[in-house]
């Protein structure tokens, strides 16, 4: 069955958390998946493994707590946010590979608008190169596995090693997603045309430092509909068990 998309608009996140909630406690066999595809009003969503710390100067926007994984993240206007509600044991793939494809769909994307984006060893997400957002060379902070890559291991890259390393990067796209009795929910966020300015209010996912960049900053000037309308398909191209 194919993997349904349903646009939401600018909705706040709360009464949306609670409805991805009520969706998977009452899904059954036959519940087909569906992706939703929102834009929030400005708000910080802590992860269940979120530390106080991380948030230091949050103003007059609210922090919510979360039961999905990771650390602190924003959500705000300019920005698609994807909710996939996905039976990952009829689709057949366990975690691991669910958060792949999510991340394969962002960078799937971002190609599409003429950006390269990459992975970095250790943390979730989508990151691209400051310098050269189009460039197609490989990160040596890219996943490798563990001696399979000598030149990584040499420069300190290696993820078996090391912390992740973010020199010269932006993260463009943030991931946290919460799996309850074989369903998913919670999912994705892809910057396009933001005010950045909370970003410098919190440690992005936990990471002092991490820059936040979007389309925009990069030099990529699209519409949120554009984004919305191709990063949709290509998740549902992507997940499709």
């Amino acid at each position: 069955m194919p993997i349904e998309v349903k646009f939401l608009g600018r909705v706040d996140y709360e009464p949306t958390y609670a409805a991805m909630q009520t969706f998977t406690a009452g899904r059954t066999e036959d519940t087909p998946d569906v992706v939703w595809v929102c834009e929030h009003a400005p708000v910080y969503t802590q992860g269940l493994a979120g530390k106080k710390e991380h948030i230091f100067n949050p103003g007059d926007i609210p922090v919510v707590a979360t039961n999905r994984g990771g650390q602190v993240t924003y959500h705000g206007p300019g920005q698609v946010v994807a909710y996939p509600l996905m039976d990952l044991k009829r689709a057949g793939y366990f975690v691991k590979e669910y958060v792949y494809r999510i991340e394969e769909a962002v960078i799937r994307t971002l190609l599409h608008f003429g950006v390269t984006g990459h992975r970095v060893a250790g943390a979730p997400g989508i990151y691209v190169r400051l310098d050269d957002p189009a460039g197609h060379a490989l990160l040596p902070q890219r996943p490798v596995k563990l001696g399979s890559d000598p030149a990584a291991q040499r420069n300190g890259s290696d993820p078996n090693l090391t912390a992740p390393n973010f020199h010269g990067l932006g993260k463009i796209a943030a991931l946290g997603i919460k799996v309850s009795r074989n369903c998913s929910y919670h999912g994705v966020a892809l910057n396009v045309a933001m005010d950045l300015e909370p970003y410098s209010r919190i440690n992005p996912c936990g990471y002092a430092g991490l820059q936040t960049v979007d389309l925009s900053t990069i030099g990529i000037f699209v519409s949120w509909q554009d984004v919305a309308a191709v990063f949709s398909q290509k998740l549902a191209v992507y997940l499709e068990p």
